[in-house]
């Protein structure tokens, strides 16, 4: 424990007293809950947006075919009922509704007494809903259900109910024929025409096309056909007394109708209330030729004047013509009473219901999505707890591991998980923690071997001069010589550490520029010609094959440097009778040249081959100066060569001999022409 705080104090650093984890908000557990509660939401938001969008237009589609049903049940039943006078014989039509609709059909009064139920007998007054689907009133009809085919006036009362104005078969026929000769002469003058009968059974003419000419087809309009039948004359003139009435209680004058029930604005007294043609359009009823005539003649004239067409006295007010359509309209409904049904209430469902369909989000339903929502959200962070915890408990253990190297104690591996990120994170870890160790022990070597290379040449250098101090050696040339020899050595030692230093460093500059491979290598061979003879070692240049190398771009005294190392290491390595070849050659792609130094030594055991360029590494483990140099020649080689975007490779077999191949870049022609030759360029580590 003490040694412990001794470091911590040497470092600089303070140990915390306990490890404190992240805040959960900071964590990754806490940051992925967050995502997963996140996606969560999201996901149920946006699956019930899905739900209610689909199922809303599932409803809406649905209530538009109910509600194209409901209008063609509420049209069949308002037809039956301005045809009759009552709903005692309604019991065949609402059940064909019923079977054909497959909806429940109820009719009952306006005070809720059941008419009839489709479904069994009658139906319960409080079995039925508070509003009903619809006011069966032929009188009073509803707009929104009825269907665009079936025309209705401005009053509300459906065309279907005729009333006293319905005419017998003697009438029909007789207008049937007029009007089909009609249609022949229309016709003949090529304008076609179709005869249809209306409610009340008169026939009319109906034009296929809307462009045809009026004068053409004014003069096929029989007056038979277009004269009021005495049946619609009595009933004109009821209708005529009713209004009237209505119009007196007002203080107003009577007035007259036509079949279409417009009325003659110059029929009244001293002229008051008079004014133009105000009709309540009724499609299927017509009017006389001569009234065609006239009206034509009077619009014509009107817009050859400039004025009105009717002449006598404009309007001196609109409210005469209110008052006639409000006393006319409710003097047809007075009228029609007694000939269609009284008014009832239609109630429309589904087999076996009487409530309306509908999406209903009730505070049960809330509740019940809510929970749901709840649920999902409860499982997702259950799951998300789970996978983070199994996530973060091997980063918990690369933390740990990391803090115990950083405090310089040993660290047992971590455990490797499944072959997923975590698992490699964890194999990366372990293999980075061995490196590491391995670096740790090499320092160590290192240090000792710094220290041994630096001991031996100063140990003999002290031991010379201490012999001197005390009179038993005499300072001769010899002596002189020696300590010479020794501080060479130390000095060469210095050299190296300080080019390897200054190379793994980035410090080390380099002088660029073309240099001749054949030429270096000459001028190799002849420094360390000498040193071979006196080692009984055979030292030649081989030429290349071919054409002579290119020239590369490199620092002549850094390469000579490498080329040199390479060279004493093999002649160091290669027994008398032996032989150490340079050979220079361009690689296969063309892009390299390569400087090979071969020799026929002892070789290098398999082992110990990936280690050749380990800084102090030598294959004598002794470290005797004999066997060997300091060990730092091929890394500085292998410094070098990197440093000129080269590479340097060895293969060697025990006992035969070994190769060293140095490959250097091949200059091109744009590069002897690229100006800045001898340029001085930084290594970068």
């Amino acid at each position: 424990m003490r040694r412990r705080d001794e470091r911590a104090g040497r470092t600089g650093r303070t140990e915390p007293a306990g490890r404190t984890r992240l805040p959960l908000r900071k964590s990754l557990l806490g940051r992925l809950l967050t995502v997963s509660a996140l996606v969560a939401s999201c996901s149920v938001a946006a699956t019930a947006w899905l739900a209610v969008q689909t199922t809303s237009v599932a409803i809406r589609q649905e209530q538009g075919r109910n509600l194209s049903t409901d209008a063609r049940i509420y049209d069949t039943l308002l037809g039956y009922a301005a045809g009759h006078p009552d709903w005692a014989g309604v019991d065949g039509t609402v059940r064909a509704l019923a079977r054909e609709s497959g909806r429940r059909i109820v009719l009952t009064t306006e005070d809720r007494q059941p008419l009839l139920d489709s479904a069994a007998g009658t139906a319960p007054a409080a079995d039925l809903p508070t509003q009903a689907s619809a006011v069966v009133d032929p009188l009073s009809v509803d707009t929104v259900l009825v269907p665009d085919a079936v025309p209705v006036g401005t009053d509300r009362v459906d065309p279907r109910a005729v009333g006293p104005f319905l005419l017998p078969a003697k009438e029909r026929t007789v207008l049937r024929r007029a009007t089909a000769r009609s249609a022949e002469c229309l016709a003949e003058m090529g304008i076609a025409a179709d005869v249809v009968d209306s409610p009340s059974g008169r026939p009319w003419v109906r034009f296929v096309s809307d462009g045809a000419d009026r004068d053409r087809e004014l003069k096929c309009l029989s007056v038979d056909g277009a004269a009021t039948t005495a049946t619609e004359e009595r009933a004109l003139r009821a209708l005529e007394q009713l209004a009237d009435a209505c119009l007196k209680r007002q203080g107003r004058t009577g007035v007259k109708l036509n079949l279409d029930l417009s009325w003659d604005r110059g029929y009244g007294q001293e002229g008051t209330d008079v004014g133009s043609s105000a009709p309540v359009p009724v499609p299927e009823t017509g009017i006389t030729k001569e009234e065609a005539i006239e009206r034509r003649m009077a619009e014509d004239k009107a817009a050859a004047a400039g004025v009105p067409a009717d002449g006598a006295a404009q309007a001196r007010g609109s409210g005469y013509d209110r008052a006639v359509a409000a006393c006319v309209g409710s003097a047809r409904r007075e009228q029609l009473t007694a000939y269609v049904a009284a008014p009832a209430l239609l109630f429309i469902d589904g087999p076996g219901a009487v409530s309306v369909p509908g999406f209903d989000l009730s505070p049960a339903n809330t509740a019940r999505i809510a929970g749901v929502t709840a649920l999902v959200l409860a499982l997702t962070v259950g799951a998300s707890v789970i996978a983070g915890t199994r996530l973060v408990r091997p980063l918990h253990a690369l933390t740990g591991a990391a803090q115990r190297m950083r405090d310089g104690l040993d660290s047992a591996p971590v455990p490797v998980g499944p072959d997923n990120e975590i698992g490699r994170l964890a194999l990366a870890f372990n293999d980075m923690a061995a490196h590491r160790t391995r670096l740790e022990e090499q320092r160590k070597v290192m240090v000792s071997d710094v220290a041994h290379e630096l001991r031996t040449p100063l140990s003999n250098i002290r031991g010379w001069l201490e012999a001197a101090h005390d009179g038993l050696a005499e300072p001769d040339p010899a002596f002189v010589s020696s300590l010479l020899d020794e501080a060479v050595q130390l000095q060469h030692l210095i050299n190296d550490l300080q080019d390897l230093g200054a190379a793994e460093a980035g410090a080390l500059r380099l002088h660029l520029e073309p240099v001749s491979v054949d030429d270096l290598l000459g001028q190799v061979a002849a420094a360390h010609q000498g040193p071979a003879e006196t080692a009984g070692v055979t030292l030649e240049v081989a030429a290349a094959p071919g054409s002579p190398p290119p020239p590369v771009e490199a620092d002549p005294v850094r390469l000579r440097q490498a080329v040199s190392n390479l060279l004493s290491n093999a002649v160091r390595h290669t027994p008398p009778g032996g032989r150490v070849t340079l050979r220079p050659y361009v690689t296969k792609g063309g892009d390299e040249v390569a400087v090979e130094v071969s020799d026929t030594g002892s070789g290098i055991p398999a082992g110990d081959v990936p280690h050749v360029f380990d800084r102090f590494w030598r294959a004598e483990k002794s470290r005797n100066r004999s066997t060997g140099g300091s060990g730092l020649g091929l890394a500085i080689v292998l410094k070098l060569a990197e440093a000129h975007g080269g590479t340097v490779s060895v293969t060697s077999t025990a006992g035969q001999g070994s190769v060293f191949t140095l490959r250097l870049p091949a200059m091109t022609d744009e590069d002897a022409e690229r100006p800045g030759a001898d340029e001085e360029t930084a290594v970068r580590p």
